[in-house]
């Protein structure tokens, strides 16, 4: 059968870098990787509390953490600013207490930056959010798909796959459903493939999204 592999791990170090920049020693590794998993929630955590109501989406297309000896430097790359935080500097102060006081470490500061992303549609995170806010409001499953691939189009992608599966529409069997527009060669390692998985809770059972979006070729 074909075994699957996560697309971004499998280019490591060719075109596609770490998201989080740090070295400790191997009794050390452990805790460092749970640090940045805490970091990470604690900012999900937050902006979903604080975000706007009415768009119901984070906006955000991943987490960059670099560390140094004493200093966590945190970027969030975001797709629209404005859902996050509207008065920009107030928020990120807040964020940035709130984060601290999860982490509670005493000898290290802690600097968060917001980067804009220029076509946030061509981030696979933010149209999986795209697509389960979609099914969460009972719109039909190809619908929605279809929407984040015209939405994706706009962005000079070359290819994009989207995949749903678990009790589609409240159907008593679970299912795979998929649709693929342009290309998305896998197994060519100089494509840059960006990846993501997404799970949404409907109130029939948990689905989970997958998308593959092919940016370019080296």
């Amino acid at each position: 059968m074909g075994q699957k592999i996560n697309p971004l791990g499998f280019r490591l170090g060719t075109t596609q870098s770490h998201h989080s920049f740090w070295f400790a020693q191997p009794n050390q590794f452990s805790m460092g990787l749970q640090e940045d998993e805490k970091i990470r929630n604690c900012i999900k955590n937050y902006v979903q509390k604080n975000k706007r109501i009415s768009s119901g989406f984070e906006g955000i297309a991943h987490i960059g953490i670099k560390k140094r000896i004493d200093l966590i430097q945190v970027i969030i790359y975001i797709g629209f600013p404005n859902l996050l935080i509207e008065g920009r500097t107030r928020g990120v102060a807040e964020l940035q207490m709130n984060v601290q006081k999860e982490f509670n470490s005493v000898n290290r500061r802690l600097n968060i930056a917001i980067k804009r992303i220029e076509k946030p549609y061509g981030q696979p995170n933010i149209l999986a959010e795209y697509i389960a806010l979609q099914l969460k409001n009972r719109v039909s499953f190809r619908k929605a798909m279809k929407k984040a691939i015209e939405l994706t189009e706009q962005t000079d992608t070359k290819g994009i796959q989207v995949q749903i599966a678990g009790r589609i529409d409240g159907k008593e069997i679970a299912r795979i459903e998929w649709i693929r527009e342009g290309r998305v060669p896998l197994q060519t390692i100089r494509a840059k493939i960006d990846h993501c998985s997404h799970t949404i809770r409907t109130i029939y059972g948990v689905l989970g999204i997958k998308i593959w979006v092919f940016v370019n070729q080296e």
